[in-house]
């Protein structure tokens, strides 16, 4: 089994092996298709039956509905960043799993708001055809645990905890 880590800061990623590169490549696709709010775009690496565990309901999702993601995009005034970070790779044969985290980032239309949080996240990958495709994907914010359980938007991922620089907005 191979791993890999994207540790990417100010479009530097660094990676192993070819099939770390190419999921990489498909993280990256993802996040850029998010940031041009491109519905189909977003859907094109999931399997038709994934098992989506998103942040919106229901509990699960089967595969991406371009239609309903398209109508998400378009309850945001301009882009959306959703940066990925430090992510792992292990790549078994034609399996793989990444998993670290993503930063939220944009203007909500109403509620007027501008979210900026930082969420994880887990794919799960099959190589079909010679392509990496998501076959899983879960992704969560923590929750306080105390009466209000809350969000934990506050939350910085450990290893960026002291950079003021992952703290401030972004753009692209």
């Amino acid at each position: 089994m191979a791993t890999a880590i994207l540790h990417q800061t100010q479009n530097e990623i660094h990676h192993g092996s070819p099939e770390e590169a190419a999921i990489l490549a498909v993280i990256e696709r993802m996040a850029r298709a998010r940031y041009d709010k491109d519905a189909a775009a977003i859907a094109a690496p999931y399997a038709p039956g994934a098992a989506v565990y998103n942040l919106a309901p229901p509990l699960e999702h089967r595969g991406v509905d371009v239609a309903q993601t398209q109508a998400w995009l378009d309850t945001w005034d301009g882009p959306i960043t959703i940066e990925p970070r430090h992510f792992h790779i292990a790549v078994s044969g034609d399996m793989a799993v990444a998993w670290g985290y993503l930063r939220m980032e944009g203007t909500k239309i109403h509620p007027p708001a501008k979210p900026n949080f930082w969420m994880r996240e887990t794919l799960v990958l099959d190589r079909r055809a010679g392509a990496w495709t998501i076959v899983h994907e879960h992704t969560s914010v923590p929750f306080y645990m105390d009466a209000t359980t809350r969000p934990a938007f506050d939350l910085h991922p450990p290893a960026l905890d002291q950079d003021a620089e992952d703290r401030a907005p972004t753009s692209r």
